[in-house]
């Protein structure tokens, strides 16, 4: 979480300096229009700037994510900074239209204009003549924009509308890079400004011409066919099991991927259960009846059925030098324990000598189905770690002082948190009041990709 708020405040603050360098008499300025155009120019940066940062995470690259910490984390930022777009944005239109409106409404006196000067510079010229259109198809990019992120942060809008409305975006976005192009202050263009804006730019169109081509993480995909499927009713879940027979370069446990099993609904991010075996190549998804897509799972998937799979992605990883763990998840969010447990039986067999580190793992669960429990069981005792399974009706809830009770050294443990988000800030901020350093040690999945 700490790049994630670097990154953003960091983005933020670099636009903002630069754009400061470049028109130093703002702080000078006289006037309302004069103080208007630099407020107009100024938002109209730090908007575009944001933007252009999320259309690039959204090509899912693959360079950042260990800094991040996982996509999961870099759709966290994803997310915020198209937040700081849509407000952005907001406050430029206002500053734009606004003074139109008081103009016409008598509260302000029209701003006295001199004659329009002739420009030498030919590509100057161009832009002079095309700043009527670049303001005008601006605009109505910039309502559809609005209209297109207040839908995705809607958690109850359904995903198969969402995966096709957002990719709508790219349009919207390529519309508002050449409205900032024709209409960012000619002279910032040999400018510091200009230069990170022309980079920010030209990789935000790559990125909106990628997405439109929908060939988002194309590198990373794979052709698998469903070979298995369980479905356990009482914890509502349904375990999909899918070959690969060539292409997937492995994973480690705790990684996700996405899956597409119909091209219309698009595709899903689901962690994956299972740990990676290069003989038989099969990758297991464990997936609970949660919204619109995973109620209908059961019905429409079926054996033989294609499904491709894009990733791997994430750093959850279990990868630490600690030599105690606590792995804690959370109702479906026990699914990259399940990898991780499977990863440790596997390798007590090929290396029965190697230590590994001592793990208790915490699951609790408002639902209970004895199949899912026993092979749950039988996963915890192959791997050698110490299982605490807790149904909410019968056990009540899990806390930081239950968990400080079963496992006495938990000063020396690394956690890794695995389910509702707000139930993993209030155990992190238990175990910090505690002292734990929780920046370092307190891994937790932000598994939610909207």
């Amino acid at each position: 979480m700490r790049n994630i708020k670097r990154t953003l405040w960091g983005t933020l603050a670099l636009l903002t300096v630069l754009w400061f360098l470049t028109a130093p008499s703002v702080l000078r300025s006289t006037g309302f229009f004069a103080l208007r155009n630099a407020m107009v120019q100024y938002s109209g940066v730090i908007a575009m700037g944001a933007m252009s940062v999320a259309m690039i995470l959204a090509l899912r690259p693959r360079w950042p994510e260990r800094w991040f910490g996982g996509l999961d984390k870099m759709y966290r930022l994803h997310k915020w900074l198209g937040i700081a777009a849509l407000v952005v944005s907001v406050v430029h239109w206002l500053w734009s239209q606004g003074p139109k409106w008081a103009v016409g409404w008598g509260w302000l006196a029209p701003p006295v204009r001199g004659e329009r000067s002739l420009f030498e510079n030919p590509v100057q010229a161009l832009f002079m003549s095309l700043r009527g259109t670049a303001e005008g198809i601006g605009e109505w990019a910039f309502y559809a924009s609005v209209l297109l992120i207040v839908l995705a942060l809607i958690k109850y809008f359904p995903y198969r509308f969402f995966y096709k409305t957002h990719r709508l975006l790219a349009v919207t976005y390529l519309v508002l890079a050449f409205h900032t192009v024709v209409l960012l202050e000619f002279s910032s263009w040999a400018s510091p400004l200009g230069v990170v804006m022309a980079l920010l730019l030209v990789s935000g169109n790559y990125a909106a011409i990628v997405i439109l081509l929908r060939r988002v993480g194309a590198d990373r995909q794979v052709e698998g066919k469903i070979v298995s499927l369980q479905y356990f009713p009482g914890v509502r879940t349904l375990e999909t099991e899918i070959e690969v027979p060539q292409g997937w370069r492995g994973h480690k446990p705790g990684q996700f991927a996405f899956a597409t099993s119909d091209g219309s609904e698009g595709p899903h991010p689901y962690t994956i259960a299972s740990s990676w075996n290069d003989i038989d190549r099969r990758i297991t998804f464990v997936t609970k009846e949660l919204g619109d897509h995973t109620n209908r799972l059961r019905e429409e998937l079926h054996v033989g059925q294609d499904v491709k799979i894009e990733g791997p992605y994430g750093c959850f990883d279990f990868d630490n030098s600690q030599p105690r763990q606590v792995w804690i998840g959370g109702g479906i969010g026990i699914t990259p324990f399940i990898a991780g447990m499977k990863h440790m039986a596997l390798e007590r067999q090929a290396k029965p000598n190697q230590p590994s580190p001592a793990i208790d793992l915490f699951h609790t669960t408002a639902d209970y189905d004895e199949t899912a429990l026993a092979k749950l069981k039988a996963d915890a005792s192959a791997a050698n770690i110490r299982l605490h399974t807790l149904v909410d009706a019968r056990d009540g809830r899990l806390s930081g002082d239950r968990i400080r009770m079963a496992v006495p050294e938990w000063r020396a443990a690394s956690f890794w948190f695995c389910g509702p988000a707000r139930f993993g800030e209030a155990l992190r901020k238990d175990f910090a009041a505690q002292g734990l350093p929780v920046e370092e040690r307190f891994h937790q999945e932000l598994f939610a990709m909207r």
